[in-house]
């Protein structure tokens, strides 16, 4: 254990302080912190970044204990209550006041307390967990996500084994054990310097948590087949896509982020592959994905979400979200599937997925998905990967809780297209309205109040929706009166295009003659 000494207690309790000010991650908040104060060793760095996390998962409980959000108070809390430090330790760094907070701290009685407090959840967050798993569950859940994830690895199939990988690790002295369900994951007990030890260096390893390598081995990429990542972030799944391609065939990284984008590069490099091709596009309506449309073989939907299911490394994400964000994220969630469902060609897969605990993003995105398009329909997710040597059945969709698989908590479901000639009628599709309405209630019902009756119920899409619909007629109409096949099928529509040329030439001319 650290150490601990005054200036260490000042220093973690003023970082504690930025971390929980408003405005911005914790990470980022904390590192801004770090840089600000490059003298701190690499174990001081370490006690302090680990407090903080403490802090900010208990957050709750400690506000309990504590009597309220005072950072020093909060600091206090955590060492005494959830690190077990003892007050002959910690007594001798202590003002007279601060002893005084301690023994109100350590006396406090965590016995009846209310059960929002136990999950360490905000209230609105809790009440969905119950809705949807029930209270003892979600309870489990919630306690779950408390503790620190584990470090987990993906070995680079094109680069090294995992056999190999757990022998150099033994030998090392690093504890490691393979994953239970990937075949391509290793699970460290401890957190090392992994950036850089020559496994990560040479490429042979990748930090990624177990659910995430299962989630590339759910779109099940060929060799030589054309594959997209449709929100791909700094590249996990990509480079995870890549290497079960065998680094043939082309896969697409696309983004709206070029630091994103600019941050998957380095990794490419160590990994080897060369059949990654990053695209930043501006948003889901992005011309360069028209001109793709019908054309991969394979498409990933790593859609933006509450990232719920990752809270035991991001535990601020729970106290810095509202129901109202994830209303929002349903209705961006159900535009960029939408989307992502036009590039893939007959036959071809699609897998949606989340790492939410919740149901407005992932089973309700995924009723509304089939309802709206007839043209897919629904694959076994546990059959697939059987198919893949994963022995794992959550039953159709893959789900995975952290107190019960051991992961991060995600969430997919995959499709495939069917033949064209399956397609549904295009009044069989719902209106954009409904989409709306059915992805978000609490966004549809504030949109409807403001709607003018026949108008869809999202304002912000008629601006787009005007313009595009003018230029189509004038742009059609040539293409229209040149095509033959088309204009034999309707005798009149041959005559009004021939009718209306003449006077149109014959304003030309008379035009032509004002002008002389």
């Amino acid at each position: 254990m650290t150490q601990l000494n005054e200036n260490l207690l000042s220093q973690a309790a003023m970082a504690l302080a930025t971390v929980l000010g408003p405005h911005g991650p914790a990470d980022a908040k904390l590192s801004y912190y770090f840089r600000e104060n490059p003298k701190l060793g690499m174990k001081d760095r370490a006690f302090i970044a680990e407090t903080v996390y403490q802090v900010i998962r208990r957050k709750r409980l400690l506000e309990y204990l504590c009597d309220g959000s005072d950072a020093r108070r909060l600091l206090l809390g955590v060492l005494l209550r959830v690190q077990g430090v003892s007050l002959r330790d910690l007594g001798p760094l202590l003002t007279k006041q601060q002893t005084e907070w301690a023994h109100a701290i350590k006396a406090k009685s965590t016995e009846n307390l209310p059960i929002t407090v136990q999950a360490d959840v905000p209230d609105w967050l809790w009440e969905k967990l119950v809705n949807q798993y029930g209270e003892a569950e979600a309870l489990t859940m919630a306690r779950s996500l408390h503790l620190s994830a584990p470090l987990d690895l993906r070995v680079n199939r094109l680069n090294g084994q995992r056999e190999a990988v757990l022998a150099l690790f033994a030998k090392e002295g690093i504890v490691a054990a393979p994953t239970p369900y990937s075949p391509d994951g290793v699970r460290l007990k401890e957190k090392i310097a992994l950036n850089k030890h020559v496994l990560f260096v040479k490429g042979v390893v990748e930090v990624q948590d177990e659910g995430s390598q299962l989630i590339a081995l759910l779109l099940a990429p060929r060799r030589g087949e054309m594959v997209a990542d449709f929100c791909a972030g700094a590249g996990g799944k990509t480079l995870a896509l890549g290497a079960l391609m065998h680094n043939s065939g082309r896969l697409y990284a696309f983004d709206v982020a070029q630091k994103r984008l600019s941050n998957l590069r380095p990794r490419l490099a160590r990994s080897g592959l060369s059949n990654v091709h990053p695209q930043l596009i501006v948003n889901e309506r992005d011309q360069k994905l028209k001109r793709l449309a019908q054309k991969f073989d394979r498409v990933l939907v790593d859609a933006p979400c509450s990232g719920l299911g990752t809270l035991r490394r991001n535990p601020d994400l729970k106290w810095r979200q509202t129901e109202m964000d994830i209303a929002e994220l349903a209705i961006k969630q159900t535009k960029i599937l939408d989307a992502a469902a036009k590039l893939v060609k007959s036959g071809g897969r699609l897998v949606y997925a989340t790492c939410s605990l919740l149901r407005e993003e992932n089973e309700a995105i995924v009723e509304l998905f089939l309802a709206n398009h007839p043209e897919y329909k629904q694959l076994n997710a546990a059959e697939i990967l059987a198919q893949q040597q994963v022995a794992l059945d959550t039953g159709a969709t893959l789900r995975l809780l952290p107190h019960v698989h051991g992961t991060d908590g995600f969430f997919a479901a995959a499709f495939e297209r069917l033949a064209a000639n399956e397609k549904p009628r295009p009044d069989d599709v719902p209106a954009p309205a409904e989409v709306v309405a059915a992805a978000a209630p609490a966004v549809a019902r504030k949109a409807a109040r403001t709607a003018k009756p026949g108008v869809a119920a999202e304002p912000k899409s008629k601006p787009a929706v005007k313009p595009k619909a003018a230029p189509k007629p004038k742009a059609e109409a040539k293409p229209k009166a040149e095509a033959k096949p088309k204009a034999e099928a309707k005798p009149k529509a041959e005559a009004k295009p021939k009718a209306e040329a003449k006077p149109k030439a014959a304003t030309r001319r008379k035009a032509a003659a004002k002008a002389t």
